[in-house]
């Protein structure tokens, strides 16, 4: 394990990590929260976060940006762009809307032209797969070739074997058990 997973998963249970109960965005219930935004939102913890990632990604041959669907992926995205610019890779960043703008320039997909370039879509934490997927969707409507779904923390409640269902390669940092959430 890296320092900086090391110190990520320490991070993230210190700061992230919240018991009771919650209902997540897909609905269902759960006993414990992973609160990504406490962290990925802190000087301290995103540049751990874009090392991490680029660590998991790094191999994938050929991709030009990184990004998903906003909120959740947007700090992810912007700490692998910094931390891969620092290291000399040349990602950049995107954002996926939930919707269309209803003005300016109407636009589901801000950033970089990507029309026929391989892009990564990133999620911080992953429950259904729906946010990858409904990112996916937008992505293929502006032609960007989809090289797979990195995540940060995946909870191991099924959005591995739906995204890779649908025929993306699925990449995760951070699993339950290294949070002790197994």
């Amino acid at each position: 394990m890296t320092d900086a997973r090391a110190q990520l998963i320490e991070y993230i249970k210190s700061d992230a990590v919240f018991h009771g109960d919650f209902t997540l965005t897909s609905g269902k219930k759960a006993t414990y929260y992973v609160d990504m935004r406490k962290v990925s939102l802190d000087h301290r913890v995103a540049p751990l976060i874009g090392q991490v990632m680029l660590d998991l990604i790094k191999d994938v041959p050929g991709v030009a940006a990184v990004g998903g669907l906003t909120m959740g992926a947007d700090p992810i995205a912007s700490a692998v762009l910094h931390q891969g610019a620092a290291r000399g890779f040349t990602y950049d960043a995107f954002v996926v809307r939930k919707e269309p703008k209803d003005h300016g320039r109407g636009r589901q997909v801000e950033g970089p032209e990507l029309a026929g370039k391989r892009v990564i879509v990133l999620e911080d934490t992953s429950t259904t797969g729906g946010s990858p997927l409904k990112a996916i969707e937008a992505l293929k409507k502006v032609g960007a070739e989809i090289a797979g779904v990195a995540v940060v923390v995946d909870r191991a409640t099924g959005a591995k074997e739906i995204i890779e269902a649908e025929g993306y390669p699925y990449f995760a940092a951070i699993d339950l058990a290294d949070l002790g959430l197994a």
